[in-house]
């Protein structure tokens, strides 16, 4: 994999800083992960009572919630305080140890059965994200990644790659496919991967999408001025809908450690 630039690494660093100072806002708008995919991650790894997992940016407990409550030894971490907190309170299982603590700083008692991390292992350093999670698995362990992505219809997605592509100063495009998906499929670390792609339909207030696409690190690294700026412009194209109909998707990439 391509090391980062000290450029990159200084955004990397700064952007993924963001989410904890608006932690709730995340929690009212961010939207779970679809049934399929956690039950996709159970039937591969075979996790069940008292498998040992390790929840990476488990931020205000989307997928927490969906794993708990199943008898294992989760422990759940994340960079932001606030987030973390929420989780907490968003949580209700005694099993469920959570610590303040990036991934990179992380420092595990034992191994684990299963490490998963939803829409967050892009925030680790590639230097270390693969590596390390390989270290921290046992024997028949496994990682999956989630990612998610939202598709507008059109011609509000579109009008909205342009909306952030002005405010951003730089092209903005559709996203193309996480780059650890590429890693996982080539590391010597892991066994062959499996892979599984869940489109799920959607109907959104207006609103709720607003507050998703606020919730983004790209517009939290923009001043004030350019928030209040992007947040209007937003608003004008929502205008036209009371509600938005738009499909999910849902990436689960997961591995075995290599033997």
């Amino acid at each position: 994999m391509s090391a980062e630039t000290e450029e990159q690494r200084r955004r990397r660093e700064q952007l993924r800083c963001l989410f904890d100072g608006v932690a709730r806002q995340y929690d009212a708008s961010r939207q779970g992960y679809p049934a399929e995919i956690i039950d996709a991650v159970h039937a591969s790894s075979g996790i069940g009572p008292g498998s040992d997992v390790l929840e990476i940016g488990c931020g205000t407990g989307q997928l927490t919630r969906q794993l708990a409550g199943q008898d294992l030894s989760l422990t759940a971490i994340d960079i932001g305080a606030a987030m973390v907190a929420l989780a907490r309170w968003n949580v209700a299982d005694p099993r469920v140890r959570f610590q303040v603590c990036s991934f990179e700083d992380f420092e595990a008692g034992g191994q684990f059965d299963l490490i998963v991390s939803a829409t967050a292992f892009h925030w680790i350093d590639p230097g270390i994200g693969l590596a390390k999670a390989a270290r921290l698995l046992g024997p028949g362990g496994w990682l999956a990644l989630i990612s998610t992505e939202e598709r507008y219809p059109e011609p509000l997605g579109t009008q909205l790659r342009e909306l952030w592509t002005r405010y951003s100063r730089r092209i903005v495009r559709s996203a193309n496919q996480p780059a650890w998906v590429t890693q996982l499929r080539e590391a010597d670390l892991f066994g062959d991967p499996v892979e599984q792609l869940h489109t799920m339909e959607l109907s959104l207030p207006a609103q709720a999408v607003l507050h998703v696409e606020r919730t983004r690190a790209t517009f939290l690294n923009y001043s004030e001025q350019e928030q209040a700026g992007f947040t209007a412009d937003l608003s004008r194209l929502l205008e036209p809908w009371s509600c938005i109909d738009l499909i999910q998707e849902a990436l689960l990439s997961m591995a075995p450690a290599a033997a």
